[in-house]
C-alpha cells in the first residue's frame, strides 16, 4: 500500500493518492472522516492492469484524517504507510491516520 502527498501552492489543498495492491479484489474504496465514513460517498479506486487500485483525493491541508480501505464491500484494511493509527471504539479497531 502507498500514500503519496502533493501539496498545491495555489490552494490550501493536498492531493493524496491512495494505492492498494489487491489483484484478487473486484472493488476497493477509501472511506474516512473526509466522506463521513459513508461507503456510498466513498472514493472508488480504479483497478490498474498490474492489480493495484489507485485514486487521488483533494484534502484540505493542516488537518488530520482517519480512513480505511473497504475491499469488495466487506473487509476493512489499514494502510501500512499511514502517518499513525487511531483507535475507534465504534469499529472496535484502529483506523489509519494521514496528517497533512
Amino acid at each position: 500500500m502507498a500514500i503519496k502527498k502533493q501539496y498545491l501552492k495555489s490552494k490550501p489543498v493536498c492531493k493524496v493518492t491512495f494505492s492498494v495492491p489487491a489483484e484478487e479484489a473486484k472493488s476497493v474504496v477509501v472511506v474516512g472522516n473526509f466522506n463521513d465514513w459513508n461507503a456510498k460517498k466513498a472514493t472508488k479506486l480504479k483497478k490498474l492492469k498490474n492489480g493495484t487500485f489507485k485514486a487521488t483525493v483533494d484534502l484540505e491541508k493542516d488537518n488530520s484524517y482517519e480512513f480505511r480501505y473497504l475491499v469488495d464491500g466487506k473487509s476493512y484494511l489499514n494502510d501500512d504507510q499511514a502517518d499513525s493509527y487511531a483507535w475507534n471504539d465504534y469499529a472496535g479497531a484502529e483506523n489509519s491516520v494521514i496528517n497533512l
